[in-house]
């Protein structure tokens, strides 16, 4: 075919000049059910109502395809109703402009055109109409149209049972679920004269994930996220001071870049330790912990004069029953501040310093939604993550200190799996250099990165950004919230979603 004989298909809103060819197609569409079409009274109604609501699909100027719709308030029919009840046998008085609910009356391909997809056109016609009108969900009742062949030897809900497990092909009720729509309920005596389906049907709902209940209400929670790391260069610094001035160095750079938060990484403070190395290192890392709160509290003043979330890497803390923990603080730029507890210390921080594990697994609140913190070595551990996932998180941050590359690259593919399997983002971000004069931080190797899941709205290789290997560096990027929704409701696979909670699950014991 060449270009000026392509055949031009458009979705569009349906005008009353279309009526015509709406009632040819409509006319083959339904030959076969005994169900009758929409008068050109019935479509001139509509139209005046609700233009907006009704849509077409046109090859080469004609209606081959078409979805008719109101908006309702669902309390006011409830799960319990009948098709005439919805449209108000024919009168469309039901439509209001103030419901919640979109609610489909009809879908129709003509049979000539079917297999070219255009059912699929017109519900995604459907939800981008349904979120830009802040509705709740779409609804609708789905006639079953192959149970005559299966109502003599089983009931509907079986029936709808067995389509949803693929055991038996129903052209309305598969296309709807492979569309994103789930069985509320089954009505009974839903449309009269419908022989096919026995006059049942499904109650089939497509929730809108961007639904607000009040739109005049601002909503503050962020969509694009800017998210800075700090890949520190370990040196030597003669002072707390003079460490938190390098420190705010990178927290003023980062800054100016308007970010959202910044992340530093694991023990970035250990070359306070320098003074202290004549000591057996368990004592030495105690004198670090004496520095915690002053760096914390300094942390907190950075994050309200610079606008910034501070995530502080972690540092040594000596708890009130004498255990040595590693703990990471959350600086909110409104001047409040949470703390994180590694969980699993690693065997040599057991045997070198003593270090004990935290018993407490919380993700965190902040302006840009929920965010979850682990360090180095407890993203190793699916099973925390997991329970990050599951309170709504949708940023994890993993300040980590490798010192090989074989370390690194355990946190690396870990923390990418995390971000995979819980269709979050990951940000990651370590130290660099040596530190000659402090025992066991010799060396370190780093290469902080975002990570994200892997579905079409995000890289293939789910690498967001990523700095250059074992060099001090700022790495700023923005990460997308809505993106993570959109990936929750119809992803290529949904991780979370479909995690089988009837054979298997993950308890916190301690909150």
């Amino acid at each position: 075919m060449n270009e000026e004989n392509q055949e031009v298909i458009e979705l569009r809103h349906l005008h009353i000049e279309d009526y015509v060819s709406l009632r040819s197609s409509m006319d083959k569409a339904y030959e076969r059910t005994g169900l009758g079409s929409w008068t050109e009274g019935d479509i001139r109604r509509l139209l005046e109502i609700f233009p907006e609501g009704q849509l077409c699909i046109t090859l080469d100027g004609k209606v081959v395809a078409s979805a008719l719709a109101l908006i309702i308030k669902y309390s006011d029919f409830g799960d319990d109703h009948t098709y005439d009840e919805i449209h108000g046998d024919h009168t469309f008085s039901t439509h209001d402009p103030e419901g919640d609910v979109l609610y489909g009356i009809d879908v129709f391909v003509h049979p000539e055109y079917r297999g070219m997809r255009l059912g699929r056109r017109l519900y995604e016609g459907r939800k981008e109409l349904c979120e830009n009108m802040n509705l709740r969900a779409i609804m609708a009742g789905g006639r079953i149209p192959n149970y005559k062949n299966h109502a003599a030897t089983m009931s509907p809900r079986v029936y709808i049972e067995k389509v949803q497990g693929k055991e038996i092909h129903d052209p309305t009720l598969s296309f709807q679920l492979s569309n994103g729509f789930h069985v509320r309920k089954v009505l009974k005596n839903y449309l009269e004269g419908d022989v096919e389906s026995r006059e049942y049907a499904t109650l089939l709902e497509w929730n809108n994930i961007y639904y607000q209940p009040d739109p005049k209400v601002l909503n503050m929670e962020r969509t694009e996220v800017r998210v800075g790391l700090v890949q520190w260069q370990m040196r030597p610094f003669a002072s707390v001071d003079k460490l938190m001035e390098q420190a705010e160095y990178f927290v003023d750079a980062v800054s100016d870049y308007k970010a959202d938060f910044v992340l530093f990484p694991e023990f970035f403070n250990a070359p306070l330790m320098s003074p202290h190395n004549h000591l057996p290192e368990a004592k030495a890392i105690r004198e670090l912990a004496g520095f915690t709160d002053r760096v914390r509290d300094r942390f907190a003043e950075l994050a309200v004069s610079y606008n910034v979330n501070i995530i502080t890497g972690s540092m040594p803390q000596v708890a009130e029953d004498g255990r040595l923990l590693n703990v990471s603080f959350l600086c909110r730029r409104d001047g409040t501040y949470d703390h994180f507890h590694k969980i699993h210390p690693t065997p040599s921080e057991v045997e070198a310093w003593g270090m004990s594990g935290g018993d407490r697994v919380q993700a965190f609140e902040t302006d840009c939604g929920t965010i979850g913190i682990l360090i180095c070595y407890d993203v190793e551990f699916p099973e925390v993550c997991r329970l990050l996932a599951d309170q709504g998180m949708g940023i994890l941050f993993v300040p980590f200190l490798t010192d090989t590359q074989n370390g690194y690259m355990r946190v690396r593919h870990c923390a990418q799996a995390r971000a995979i399997e819980n269709e979050c983002y990951v940000v990651i971000a370590g130290a660099v250099g040596n530190l000659p004069n402090v025992n066991n931080m010799d060396i370190q190797y780093a290469q902080s990165a975002i990570f994200t899941p892997s579905d079409f709205s995000f890289p293939t290789n789910t690498v967001k950004t990523e700095a250059t290997p074992n060099t001090e560096m700022v790495l700023i990027a923005d990460v997308n919230l809505d993106l993570l929704k959109e990936l929750h409701s119809r992803g290529s696979v949904r991780n979370l979603k479909d995690r089988r909670s009837d054979l298997y699950g993950i308890t916190r014991y301690k909150d």
